[in-house]
């Protein structure tokens, strides 16, 4: 399906990839709300798995930038290399094995480089994107602030990991929706996402 800015954004289990890009020990100390963008991604990690939601993971130049972060949960995903910054390359294999997917869910840094070139990468092959905001981050503010409008008006969606998860659950009878319940029980945490978009801010107008 092509993606659009008209078209619903509708996200599946079936039909829908989660993408977990670059969440390296070198960038710990660099990234703005390192912490809590890692723990939303996370998050989404773990409702993935109960919604047999498939995850890939890549790491950027792992030999000088460092192995994924612990915290992440991500034991069992065996993570792609790339010096590329969109992580499409590395996962061009994976991609073309699922002819039904319609939907990537994509967290991770930096937003303005690895995000932005992935997200233009995968709407070019006519994919849905959905930015999950509350797991992507840059060093700067700036560089996050105009990476999401970017990705906005090139037809990517922006959502919360809380509201593409209730998207993907669809329905509290769902088998797995207590043990998801549990994991949103309580809110995300603050990553500084109410100062990007307070005010008249005139790139999401």
């Amino acid at each position: 399906m092509a993606a659009s800015r008209t078209s619903l954004g509708r996200v599946l289990p079936g039909s829908s990839i989660l993408f977990l890009c670059d969440m390296q020990e070198r960038f710990r100390h660099s990234i703005v709300h390192f912490p809590q963008i890692v723990s939303v991604a996370a998050r989404m990690l773990r409702v993935a798995r109960l919604l047999q939601v498939p995850a890939l993971l890549t790491e950027q130049y792992p030999q000088g930038l460092g192995p994924t972060v612990p915290e992440l949960g991500a034991e069992g995903l065996q993570p792609l290399s790339k010096t590329c910054f969109s992580m499409v390359p590395a996962l061009q294999q994976e991609l073309a094995s699922r002819p039904q997917l319609q939907s990537v869910l994509l967290c991770g840094i930096e937003a303005q480089v690895c995000i932005l070139h992935t997200t233009l990468d995968l709407l070019e092959r006519g994919l849905q994107v959905h930015v999950v905001v509350d797991a992507c981050s840059s060093r700067s503010q700036v560089d996050r602030l105009m990476a999401l409008a970017r990705m906005r008006q090139s037809g990517a969606f922006l959502s919360t990991s809380e509201g593409l998860i209730m998207q993907l659950v669809r329905d509290a009878a769902h088998p797995q929706f207590k043990e998801i319940q549990k994991i949103i029980k309580e809110p995300a945490p603050d990553s500084g996402l109410l100062g990007l978009f307070q005010g008249q801010n005139p790139l999401f107008c």
